[in-house]
C-alpha cells in the first residue's frame, strides 16, 4: 500500500499562518483530502505529541479490525451487566468516566467513559491473546506506516503520535483499506440514537450523538469543529490540545496537535481554524 507523505502546497497556506498566535510552544497541523493527498501543513510534522482522547480514534479502529476479523462481535457481553462491545464503543455502557462503577443502565445515557475504552482493550486482548498495545500496532499502525505512533497508557487516552502519522490515519478514515467502507459507515453513524449526555468541555448536549468510538458533530452547539462543518463530520479532540476531524461532505480532514492542554484558548481558535480550512480547501 502506498503511503502518503505530507507536502506543503500553495493552497490555503495563508490561512494556517494564524497558528503562530496559538498559545502553545509547539503546533503541528495538516489538511488532508479524501484522495489521501496532504493539502497543507504547518509545524514539525514528525514531532511526537501526546494525544489524550484522540487515542480513542485509534482504539476504535482497532475494534473495527477485530470485528471484521471476527475476534469479537458487537453483541459480545463486555463491561457492566447488560452491556456489550457496542455499548462500550458508543459511551452507552453506563460505566463511570474513570472507574468501574455503574452510574446508569446500559443504553439509557451517553456517559463519556475512559474506563469503557479500557474494557474494550481488555476484551480484545482476552479474545485474541495479544496485548492491546501490540494488537493496535499490528492491526492499525504498521499497515498504515504510522511508525512513530505508540500506546503507552490506557486505550482511551494513552496514545502518542506525530502529525505525519495522523495524516496517514486521516487518509484511511476517508478511503478505508484496512476495513470495509460499510463497517466504517456503521461506526460513524449514530449508535443508540436520542441519548442525552455531556460533551466534555462543551456541556450538556440533547441529544449527545455518538458513533462507535467516533464523536459525531451532528447538530451539536457548542462544538469544537466549525459551524460550517457538515453534520456528518466525525472525529475526536483530546485534553492535551489535539484534534482530528473528517468531514465526508467537504471531502476533507484536519489534524491539529499542540503541547498546550485544552482550555479557554481552544474554544474560539479550534472552530476558527476549521472554518478557514473549509473555506480554503473545500473546492481545491
Amino acid at each position: 500500500m502506498s503511503v502518503a507523505r505530507p507536502v506543503m502546497d500553495n493552497v490555503g497556506v495563508d490561512s494556517l499562518s494564524e497558528l503562530k498566535s496559538w498559545p502553545a510552544d509547539n503546533v503541528a497541523v495538516a489538511v488532508i483530502g479524501d484522495d489521501g493527498a496532504v493539502r497543507a501543513t504547518y509545524g514539525d510534522q514528525q514531532r511526537v505529541f501526546r494525544l489524550a482522547s484522540v487515542t480513542k480514534l485509534l482504539t476504535a479502529y482497532a475494534v473495527l479490525v477485530a470485528i471484521e476479523e471476527e475476534a469479537i462481535g458487537w453483541d459480545l457481553p463486555a463491561g457492566p451487566e447488560g452491556s456489550t462491545v457496542r455499548h462500550l464503543a458508543a459511551h452507552a455502557s453506563g460505566l463511570n468516566f474513570d472507574n468501574r462503577s455503574v452510574v446508569a443502565a446500559p443504553g439509557t445515557r451517553r456517559i463519556y467513559s475512559n474506563e469503557g475504552f479500557a474494557v474494550l482493550g481488555e476484551t480484545i486482548a482476552d479474545s485474541t491473546g495479544i496485548a492491546f498495545a501490540d494488537y493496535l500496532a499490528e492491526a492499525v499502525c504498521r499497515p498504515l506506516g504510522m511508525s512513530a505512533t505508540r500506546l503507552e497508557g490506557t486505550p482511551g487516552a494513552g496514545g502518542f503520535a506525530s502529525c505525519i502519522d495522523l495524516s496517514l490515519f486521516a487518509a484511511e478514515l476517508q478511503a478505508p483499506k484496512l476495513i470495509s467502507t460499510e463497517t466504517l459507515t456503521e461506526a460513524t453513524s449514530i449508535a443508540f440514537p436520542g441519548l442525552n449526555g455531556i460533551l466534555p468541555g462543551y456541556g450538556r448536549q440533547s441529544p449527545n450523538d455518538w458513533g462507535l468510538g467516533f464523536e459525531l458533530r451532528d447538530h451539536k452547539k457548542p462544538h469544537w469543529t466549525a459551524a460550517s462543518n457538515s453534520p456528518r463530520t466525525f472525529g475526536h479532540f483530546g485534553q492535551s490540545g489535539t484534534f482530528l476531524w473528517v468531514d465526508p461532505d467537504a471531502r476533507l480532514s484536519c489534524v491539529a496537535l499542540t503541547d498546550n492542554n485544552f482550555g479557554e484558548w481552544a474554544l474560539e481558535r479550534w472552530p476558527a481554524l476549521s472554518e478557514l480550512v473549509l473555506r480554503d480547501h473545500r473546492s481545491a
